[in-house]
């Protein structure tokens, strides 16, 4: 309404409060006169054509919000110094939780936040506007940037709707649409991406008003997801699942392959006519992905010195891959014997047009360095070890192995096996500890939760930590307090903390192997087994085929592997076999380099499409590999068990 109307409604509603006043017989009528009046008058403002600006429409209709708003809480002010009636308080409550939207689509947060905050206690009794309110609350705090205070109470109303659900059936409650976009924001500032994903497609599902762009919004963050995460996204089974997964497992298999995946789009089509993807189906049908013709690479390995033998494995992983190709021609360099200065000139000489390597950090740095000043060398490169400080260049991308992708994917799954206090016994070196932080750091992103982290060393020094940690010896000194005080002796058992239900252990295999037996020793038998999950250090591929004994003490025993050193549906079987006929004594560490050189081949156009195309995955030996924003070619690595004296894969996600 404009100011006019604003104005003469002010004026008629005064006096019919004076009027009330003096009839008190008519006095519930004249209330509902009055509120049907006022109420009447604020809706008709808001169909009044607007003709301005959009900028001027919303500054207008955040002034118009503050005008109805503030009428509406004088009003309720006013009712409520009238003789109290349940129909006054009905009107006064509705005027209540009208203000508080009002205020907050004003954008006076701090105001809708008090008003909603004052009106929750009056309208306790009606749950609907309970409901109204607690989204006036988390969007205010969401919009104050009070994020903790507005998850709680999104979890207070997902409490309502389930407790009024359960107790009534004639007037059930809904989580709505605007729930889940506030959900979903307040998961995103949590670093939650597969929860908000979920809060979204639910929220996607419930909009009626949805776009195109909504729909290409929600592909880009699903063709995002590591393998891990897509397996928990579909384990919450939000609307429409199925056929995005199903156009996911489509593009990350064959997207390279445009003749495979032209041909796996049309069987989705004729699957889910209907489904929203369908726009993004289309639009895949018309891309077209460049792929440049590879025909000399250059690769740069230690082939001599103190890392010749990780250099070695690397260039065999390669070549098994290379299988004498004659398109292309390799030129193996020496980084451990060369002329850094030359090196542009070797490359112009070879026309070398891709470059696998460095694989030694100095190396990488080096390279780095050298790239940024010769042209020459401005060439697509798959580096094998992460550079220290660099940027990359956008030809430039990098086979990440490093170790807290693989702890943080842990973390990330075993906190969705309902498993609340877990605790991390760590050895103390390097690496180990890098592994701890990253598990610890993402338990507590998910959960909220801290988790203790316990360090340990080789010999009597480790028996000690872990009886700590599990608190047995405070068990052992309550024992001899008692025994001490009674003249019999008694027959004892020390018990351990009961509350820890999972461990998560990271140490080499034969750390494993001497820690696991202890752990399940000085676990309480009173106690529920607690189970031990391991980073893919516990697990030995050498020991497992040349110590028949070395599973005895690992029974139980879950852990991350890359596909390569574990029986599974994504080892390459032949090659498994003939690599342990030909390096039958090869560590597990020069066999996981070996992978990396038998994956960094096969991605030597596909690293490539994926900064064309991140929906495109390589399932390689090392793991499922996705290029991420920073052209980091991270994994997804598969779960095995020690059971039944085997080593065997599992499904964890």
């Amino acid at each position: 309404m404009g100011q006019t109307n604003f104005s003469v409604l002010t004026l008629q509603g005064t006096a019919l409060i004076r009027l009330l006043k003096y009839k008190h017989t008519n006095m519930l009528f004249g209330t509902i006169l009055l509120i049907t009046f006022l109420l009447n008058g604020c809706s008709t403002y808001t169909s009044v054509k607007k003709t301005s600006t959009k900028t001027e429409s919303q500054k207008a209709d955040k002034i118009a919000f503050g005008q109805i708003a503030e009428e509406k809480l004088t009003l309720a002010e006013t009712l409520n110094n009238l003789a109290a009636t349940p129909l006054l308080s009905v009107q006064i409550n509705e005027l209540l939780v009208e203000a508080s939207e009002l205020f907050l689509q004003q954008q006076n947060f701090s105001k809708a936040l008090w008003l909603a905050n004052k009106a929750t206690a009056l309208v306790k009794e009606n749950h609907l506007y309970t409901y109204r309110l607690l989204l006036v609350k988390v969007k205010s705090l969401q919009a104050l940037s009070h994020h903790q205070a507005a998850y709680k109470q999104l979890l207070l109303t997902r409490e309502l709707v389930s407790y009024v659900n359960a107790e009534s059936l004639t007037a059930p409650l809904t989580l709505s649409l605007e729930y889940y976009l506030a959900l979903q924001a307040a998961l995103a500032v949590k670093q939650q991406p597969v929860k908000a994903l979920t809060a979204e497609l639910m929220a996607f599902s419930l909009n009626d008003d949805s776009t195109a762009q909504d729909i290409f919004s929600l592909w880009h963050k699903l063709e995002l997801l590591n393998q891990w995460q897509l397996a928990q996204l579909i384990k919450t089974d939000p609307p429409f699942i199925k056929g995005w997964q199903q156009l996911l497992s489509y593009s990350h298999r064959f997207g390279a392959n445009s003749e495979q995946f032209s041909h796996y789009l049309r069987l989705w089509q004729q699957r889910f006519p209907t489904h929203p993807a369908s726009l993004i189906v289309k639009q895949l049908q018309t891309t077209t992905l460049s792929i440049n013709t590879i025909k000399n690479i250059a690769v740069l390995l230690p082939l001599s010195g103190t890392q010749q033998s990780a250099g070695l494995a690397a260039q065999q992983g390669i070549l098994s891959a290379y299988k004498n190709d004659v398109s292309k021609k390799i030129h193996f360099i020496d980084t451990n014997n060369i002329d850094w200065t030359t090196l542009a000139a070797q490359f112009s000489e070879s026309s070398i047009d891709h470059v696998i390597g460095p694989l030694l950090k100095s190396s990488v740095a080096s390279y780095l360095t050298l790239s940024e000043q010769q042209i020459t060398l401005q060439v697509p490169t798959l580096f094998l070890n992460l550079p220290s400080n660099k940027k990359l260049a956008s030809y430039q991308t990098v086979l990440s192995m490093r170790p807290e992708d693989e702890a943080i994917q842990a973390a990330a799954t075993l906190s969705q096996q309902n498993y609340h206090h877990p605790i991390i016994l760590s050895y103390q070196d390097r690496v180990s500890k890098r592994l701890a932080t990253a598990f610890s750091q993402q338990w507590q992103i998910l959960t909220g939760n801290e988790v203790d982290i316990v360090y340990f060393n080789q010999g009597k020094q480790m028996q000690a930590s872990l009886k700590e940690a599990l608190d047995v010896n405070s068990s052992q000194t309550r024992i001899k307090q008692l025994q001490s005080r009674l003249k019999n002796n008694i027959k004892t058992e020390s018990r351990s903390r009961r509350d820890i239900d999972m461990i998560y252990l990271i140490g080499s295999a034969a750390q494993t192997r001497l820690m696991k037996p202890y752990i399940d020793v000085n676990i309480s038998p009173f106690a529920t087994i607690v189970p031990v999950f391991a980073s893919s250090r516990s697990h030995s591929n050498f020991d497992y085929y040349n110590n028949n004994s070395s599973t005895n003490d690992l029974q139980g025993l879950t852990f991350t592997q890359m596909p390569w050193l574990l029986a599974s549906k994504q080892q390459n079987k032949n090659l498994a076999q003939l690599s342990h006929q030909l390096w039958p004594k090869r560590t597990d560490s020069l066999s996981r380099i070996f992978a990396m050189g038998y994956d960094s081949y096969n991605l030597l156009n596909k690293a490539a499409l994926m900064q064309q195309a991140p929906y495109i995955r390589h399932f390689g030996q090392t793991g499922v590999l996705k290029l991420n924003e920073k052209n980091i070619l991270t994994r997804s690595l598969i779960w095995g068990r020690y059971q039944n004296d085997k080593v065997m894969q599992i499904a964890m996600e």
